[in-house]
């Protein structure tokens, strides 16, 4: 009766904690930002405070909301430093506007509404690269230099009985993602030996 008071705690308990790790699992997901929060993206917001406490990093998505009165225009740094609107590398007044955030680097925006942009309705953004799994290095050797041209130099002998040093290419290295999912999988086959041999010894 005991063991079988335990094969049902383990049959509840393993599939729970497996949830959990799911759940637990760092994902990349993207993000969208509202510029300027409740305020959307108006006079009213104070831009540099809004974005200093956030992150933006490619697959981001940033998502103006404004009235009529206001545009989005995408600008080079000196135009934005300048508030000139006169060559916008992309303008929008949809009044609802998403922008995807697709390359690492910095980013401008602005209204280009007369007097809004000197008023501070403008924002600067450095979008971040994407984030992947590092693996430790594994003593590759640097690039090789070509020999030098002059031909009274020669490159110096080798033994033959020196063992080669040339690296072999190898696959790369699985994602954190299917590293991940590889040792769930495991874990759960683990799990299924586990619960037959179980069930051979209850029966």
């Amino acid at each position: 009766m005991a063991m079988a008071a335990a094969f049902l705690i383990l049959l509840i308990a393993i599939p729970a904690a497996f949830l959990i790790l799911l759940i637990a699992i760092p994902a990349v997901r993207a993000v969208q930002h509202t510029v300027g929060d409740s305020n959307g993206w108006s006079q009213s917001t104070d831009f540099p405070t809004w974005a200093s406490g956030k992150t933006f990093t490619v697959g981001d998505k940033l998502l103006f909301t404004y009235g009529g009165t206001h545009s989005v225009d995408i600008v080079s740094e000196n135009d934005y430093n300048n508030c000139n609107a006169g060559s916008p590398i992309n303008s929008y007044n949809n009044r609802k506007t998403t922008i995807n955030l697709d390359k690492a680097g910095p980013m401008y925006f602005m209204c280009p509404t007369f007097g809004h942009c000197q008023n501070g309705m403008k924002l600067a953004i450095t979008v971040m690269a994407a984030t992947t799994p590092t693996t430790p290095s594994t003593g590759t050797p640097p690039a090789a230099i070509s020999p030098p041209t002059d031909s009274s130099t020669s490159p110096p002998s080798t033994s033959s009985d020196t063992p080669s040093t040339t690296p072999t290419s190898s696959p790369p290295p699985p994602s954190g993602a299917s590293r991940i999912f590889g040792g769930m999988g495991n874990v759960m086959l683990g799990f299924s030996l586990f619960v037959t041999v179980i069930i051979g010894f209850v029966g």
